[in-house]
């Protein structure tokens, strides 16, 4: 494993902790102060995982192909998640709009960029 993607998946598992510890599984706290640390800290974890994301380059056909690969996946469980969420909140009554909003931008940003890469790169 290159020191790169070390510092990535190191950057993903930190992010994820501190993403499920905004959701409080177990009640520790109240919105407090200390949950408002975690939520500045998971922001500052996601912008270093983005970082990461962003400058990726491919090397060669088959790292291109890892990388799509990956991105794959990474739509289709984000979507998948979001899917859920939706039919979760539609057996109580009441939709959460940034559910939806999630999911369309997820849809719009992935159909741009197809177009934009066949089109102009």
């Amino acid at each position: 494993m290159t020191k790169e993607t070390l510092l990535e998946v190191l950057s993903a598992v930190v992010f994820c902790a501190l993403a499920v510890a905004l959701i409080n599984p177990m009640h520790f706290w109240m919105p407090s102060m200390a949950h408002m640390t975690v939520l500045a800290l998971a922001a500052v974890a996601f912008a270093a995982f983005a970082v990461f994301v962003l400058r990726e380059s491919a090397r060669d056909e088959r790292d291109e192909a890892h990388r799509a690969l990956a991105g794959r996946a990474a739509f289709f469980a984000g979507s998948l998640v979001l899917i859920l969420g939706i039919l979760t909140q539609q057996s109580s009554g009441t939709i959460d709009p940034w559910l939806v909003a999630g999911l369309i931008a997820m849809v719009i940003a992935k159909v741009g960029v197809l177009v934009w890469s066949t089109h102009f790169r």
